[in-house]
């Protein structure tokens, strides 16, 4: 069996009610398999107090918490399924994540939403085997081996992040000294610490692998913060790597939504969004149109120019959105592999075809399910022998029985992956990107103060956005 990137699937444990209730308006979506039924126009618009734009996590919370105030709410969503850059599905008998992957002990939001609805976490297979790079191709070394010399990279390179972000929720407090620094990418961070080639190789897997490929394009202090928020150290930078929902992320967003009791439609592109009267309405590609009070824009950044805002976005959104903060080249794929004595980690150097290679269970024919991560467009990842083919320069010898592939970056309804800032946008955008603008607020992870690019960075946007739009709604 051989799957590869293609027609994207609907959640197969989504409710069919979940198609069912949308007030006013038709049905939008359907189950897997099936075609999406448009919504027709209505001369007469449906109203409600709030919309949502997004059934991604900070969509659900954002709805959970408009509902709770006694607001009647819909949300909007573009595909035929909820999560947003989180996708849970099955491949090779077993739950994959197609989007984000790990939770974290240090990220108190989604731990209390796991707690609330009783979802339990667990840990993939522990690997015991590490594949670095080395000149020439890949050595094999201990797991204890790779986390020792990788990690007295990890604190070199991240030396001195405590003074930048002692508070790292809070990454303004010492705005001026970090200005001093936002402008620095990370590879300039490599080039002023002089790491030998092999040094180097092993940090570059995580600088380019987290900017989308090349070292050049994060800043240095989107990392800093992301080593701050973890503990300042390598081993709890590892650990905050390490948990997943056992039900699968779908299931936290589902009992999120669940719980908020909204209207939710899927399959229901929003194409505009203009203001006046003292209220806001909604227009979908179908040209349905809704009324409401105050609308939550809650999908990724690198979306919001597909969307007609009337009057436009203030500078600052307006600068995000044509900057983008998702990672562009993302591509997750899940690998079915033969031919492993045990599990593994394999890490790539910038310009290597996979920047990870990670074991995560065992097969029902003894093999591994492993995920890995792409960054370069140059991979065809509709292709079996080209997939396989990278997969030999790392695992040779290896039998790839079956593959998954989901490419972030050509996804029309997020047009990149996790965020990370570029050189400069912390401190040019962060708190004023956060502002509502007339009746309209924003929720999405890319503008997090906290874990942007996590759950944990939805959650907090979430919390947000419902907050300031309760506060335009009454």
């Amino acid at each position: 069996m051989r799957e590869n990137t293609g027609a994207g699937h609907a959640d197969r444990a989504l409710s069919r009610r979940w198609l069912l209730k949308a007030g006013g308006l038709a049905v939008a979506g359907a189950a897997t398999g099936a075609g999406t039924a448009a919504a027709q126009p209505s001369s007469k618009p449906a109203q409600y107090d709030a919309v949502v734009v997004g059934a991604g996590f900070a969509g659900a919370i954002a709805a959970r918490q408009l509902r709770a105030a006694g607001l009647s709410t819909l949300v909007l969503e573009a595909r035929n399924r909820i999560g947003g850059r989180t996708w849970s599905d099955t491949f090779a008998g077993q739950r994959i994540e197609l989007g984000g992957q790990y939770v974290s002990p240090q990220q108190q939001l989604v731990m209390a939403e796991l707690q609330r609805y009783n979802i339990a976490t667990s840990t993939g297979m522990a690997a015991t085997q590490a594949i670095m790079p080395a000149a020439g191709g890949f050595s094999t070394f201990t797991i204890e081996e790779m986390a020792t010399r990788q990690g007295a990279l990890l604190e070199r390179f991240f030396a001195g992040t405590r003074d930048y972000f002692p508070a790292p929720h809070d990454p303004m407090l010492r705005r001026s000294m970090v200005e001093q620094i936002d402008g620095f990418t990370l590879k300039d961070r490599l080039d002023q610490l002089g790491f030998t080639p092999e040094e180097r190789s092993w940090l570059s897997g995580t600088t380019a692998g987290q900017s989308g490929g090349s070292s050049s394009y994060g800043a240095m202090t989107s990392l800093m913060q992301w080593w701050a928020l973890a503990g300042y150290n390598a081993s709890s930078w590892y650990e905050a790597q390490s948990q997943q929902v056992s039900t699968g992320m779908s299931s936290l967003v589902r009992a999120i939504l669940t719980e908020a009791g909204a209207d939710v439609r899927l399959g229901t592109p929003v194409t505009a969004i203009s203001e006046g009267s003292g209220q806001v309405t909604v227009t979908t590609r179908s040209g349905t149109r809704v009324i409401a009070k105050t609308v939550v824009v809650a999908v990724p950044v690198n979306l919001w120019s597909t969307i007609s805002f009337s009057p436009g976005l203030p500078a600052v959104q307006a600068t995000a959105a044509a900057q983008g903060v998702g990672v562009r080249n993302c591509r997750k794929l899940w690998l079915h592999v033969r031919g492993l004595s045990q599990p593994v980690i394999a890490n790539g150097a910038e310009g290597d075809t996979f920047m990870a290679v990670v074991s995560n269970s065992q097969t029902a024919d003894g093999g591994q399910l492993m995920f890995a991560i792409n960054n370069l467009p140059a991979l065809d990842v509709t292709s079996y022998s080209a997939v396989n083919a990278a997969v030999q320069q790392v695992l040779p010898g290896t039998t790839l029985v079956g593959y998954r592939a989901q490419d972030w970056g050509a996804d029309a309804y997020s047009r990149g992956g996790w965020a990370l800032r570029r050189p400069g946008q912390l401190t040019a955008q962060l708190y004023s990107v956060q502002q509502p603008h007339g009746r309209l607020a924003f929720a999405t992870s890319d503008i997090a103060s906290g874990w942007a690019g996590f759950v944990e960075g939805a959650l907090e946007s979430g919390f947000r956005a419902a907050t300031q739009a309760i506060a335009i709604a009454h």
